[in-house]
């Protein structure tokens, strides 16, 4: 197997290319906790395994013939090949990063109304300052998307089905369907934000309504200092009764995300096998 990809080290290196693109760009594995060597060492196994079920004589791959010589020798254009790869390979772990920026989106959109809009912690996900509700919802999906074993789906059915439907050629003959689905993936990431948080947000809505009115009613009851401890308690306790459904919200988002990544593959490589 080694003097295989010592003798097919171009088509090795493609292959290599897309899956450490796509580790780069996954929640989790793209933060700088994880060490480089990891990262490295997890694509070179991903490319192990895919490897032999790809060859420049049949199947997508057979498109980089006229680029790669038998004798593993490769042309100027080699170099835009490899970064084709990776774009693939981002596409994938940028359309994973939408599903779970919708929940750290939806986090922020109540965190203000909770009077938690100042209290931001560091993500080491995304490494970006996150709302503490953002980071909250982060890590509960984290830990839903691991125990539904969403790596190990992501890895079989997403990067290793694409290296059997798409290759550098597929993404420049369908920009617009590229395009369209980067749209729609943003789209759907401000929509289950707002699934998410619209019941907080609407019920302490209603809160500051009712506060606001008595504050009017009843000045001496000096409402303001009482009013952040009942909307912190209120979110907490619809947080609480709402887990079990956020869960559900959370798998279902996975699926969906997966299902319009198989879709795409579909739409550019014209098959899944």
């Amino acid at each position: 197997m080694l003097e295989e990809i010592v003798r097919n080290a171009p088509v090795f290196l493609l292959v290599a290319a897309r899956s450490f693109a796509c580790i780069m760009s996954l929640p989790l594995f793209s933060s700088r906790t994880v060490p480089r060597k990891a990262k490295v060492a997890l694509a070179g196994y991903i490319a192990y395994f895919a490897f032999p079920q790809l060859s420049l004589e049949s199947g997508t791959y057979a498109a980089y013939a006229s680029f790669i010589s038998e004798s593993g020798g490769f042309s100027a254009d080699y170099i835009f090949l490899l970064i084709g790869e990776a774009l693939i390979g981002l596409v994938i772990g940028f359309s994973v990063t939408l599903i779970f920026a919708a929940f750290s989106t939806a986090g922020q959109f109540f965190a203000f109304q909770m009077g938690f809009s100042a209290s931001e912690v560091y993500d080491s996900m995304s490494e970006v300052e996150n709302p503490l509700m953002g980071e909250y919802l982060n890590f509960i999906a984290m830990l839903m998307f691991l125990r539904a074993g969403g790596f190990l789906e992501l890895f079989t059915d997403g990067l290793l089905a694409s290296y059997r439907s798409l290759n550098v050629f597929s993404i420049i003959g369908h920009r617009d369907e590229l395009l369209s689905f980067m749209l729609s993936g943003l789209t759907k990431l401000f929509q289950n934000a707002l699934v998410i948080a619209l019941p907080l947000m609407g019920t302490l809505f209603l809160i500051n309504v009712c506060m606001g009115i008595l504050a009017k009613a009843a000045p001496q009851m000096n409402l303001l200092a009482e009013g952040f401890p009942i909307l912190i308690l209120t979110s907490f306790m619809l947080l609480f009764l709402l887990l079990p459904q956020l869960c559900e919200l959370f798998l279902g988002s996975f699926r969906t995300g997966f299902l319009g990544l198989q879709q795409l593959f579909v739409r550019l490589g014209g098959r899944i096998q």
